[in-house]
């Protein structure tokens, strides 16, 4: 995270007042205004939450999203008019700790029906070096962390240095990539059904019912990875962006962060040469990058080390380089990214 991009509380209170007075539909789903005055107004914070709302949101919801595509969420800036329509929502749809600027303006937005997506399954510390089961130094963490708030290593999602992994937060300490793990994910999907249902009573049983049908869906997602990856020549994967720690953990592999928890971090160079030799010993065969930022630092990492580059989409957003239409379909593909570089038997 890019400390100087957050916005100052003092700015996001003044551009509630501009956004109010300007306010009009900005969004991905114009629905939100015109003809659809009958329908819930949900704001979504990115591309996580935006699909979440709409699956279990139906045809009762009018989603915007207030990272539009392409954007990387965690140097989204608001705009005032956006910050008018946090406070012209029915309900809010957040992950705190992702996007400052966002936790930031919907704290001051007085919308009653406000739900943060990471209250409703347990967040864990992942440095941005060791995740899943890569634990030779760090072997009581993996446990010790398992609650979330606590851990002496927790990763800030601030935190820029050079991902050592040291950073001392409080809350903020937790890795909110909760996302791409299918069953957290559930988790979520199923608390962000249940705050739907009593946000708009009217609309219960549908709430319930696209929940179950989302829910069931993540099941089979999870079952396809769980299948996919049991047997592997390797467990290892490095990645330009650790966004992939709670996937990792899930499915028995070890991820190696290039960098930290924020993409644009820059490593080390004693990191760049630990992953060199992280590959040689692990047998990797592949360094991924991610859609939404610079593939630079991959491609010089493997062509030092004669490994092939891949995508492995952290899903923070959608674009038409994507390799699906949605969430379901891009966690697919980067299963089928996975299995190929670990070498799924």
């Amino acid at each position: 995270m890019n400390v100087r991009r957050l916005i100052p509380t003092t700015a996001v209170a003044g551009a509630v007042v501009l956004g109010l007075t300007a306010l009009s539909a900005c969004s991905t789903s114009d629905a939100a205004d015109g003809g659809n005055g009958d329908k819930l107004k949900v704001t979504a914070s990115f591309y996580p939450m935006q699909f979440l709302a709409e699956k279990i949101g139906g045809e009762h919801v009018a989603v915007t999203s207030l990272t539009k595509p392409g954007v990387e969420p965690h140097d989204l800036e608001l705009t005032p008019r956006q910050i008018g329509s946090i406070s012209e929502s029915d309900y809010v749809l957040y992950l705190k700790g992702i996007q400052p600027a966002v936790d930031d303006a919907i704290k001051q937005s007085g919308v009653k029906n406000t739900v943060d997506a990471a209250t409703l399954t347990t967040l864990e510390n992942h440095g941005s070096e060791v995740s899943g089961h890569d634990h030779d130094h760090e072997g009581e963490e993996e446990h010790a962390d398992e609650h979330g708030h606590e851990d002496e290593h927790g990763h800030e999602e601030e935190a820029h240095e050079e991902g050592d992994g040291h950073n001392h937060g409080e809350e903020g300490g937790a890795d909110p990539h909760i996302w791409l793990d299918p069953v957290k994910y559930a988790e979520v999907a199923k608390g962000v059904g249940k705050s739907l249902e009593k946000a708009d009573p009217d609309h219960a049983a549908d709430y319930k019912k696209n929940t179950d049908a989302l829910v069931a869906e993540l099941g089979e997602l999870n079952t396809a990875y769980e299948t996919g990856l049991k047997n592997t020549a390797t467990k290892t994967f490095i990645t330009t962006h650790s966004a992939f720690g709670y996937l990792a953990e899930r499915y028995g592999l070890t991820q190696q962060g290039i960098a930290g928890i924020d993409p644009e971090a820059e490593p080390s160079p004693a990191r760049i040469q630990e992953i060199h030799t992280i590959a040689e010993k692990e047998k990797v065969t592949t360094v991924f990058f991610e859609t939404l930022a610079s593939d630079k630092t991959a491609k010089t990492l493997a062509k030092d080390t004669g490994l092939k580059t891949g995508v492995l989409d952290p899903l923070e957003g959608i674009t038409e380089k994507s390799q699906g239409a949605d969430y379901i379909e891009v966690m697919k593909s980067n299963l089928a990214a996975l299995k190929k570089a670990l070498g799924a038997k």
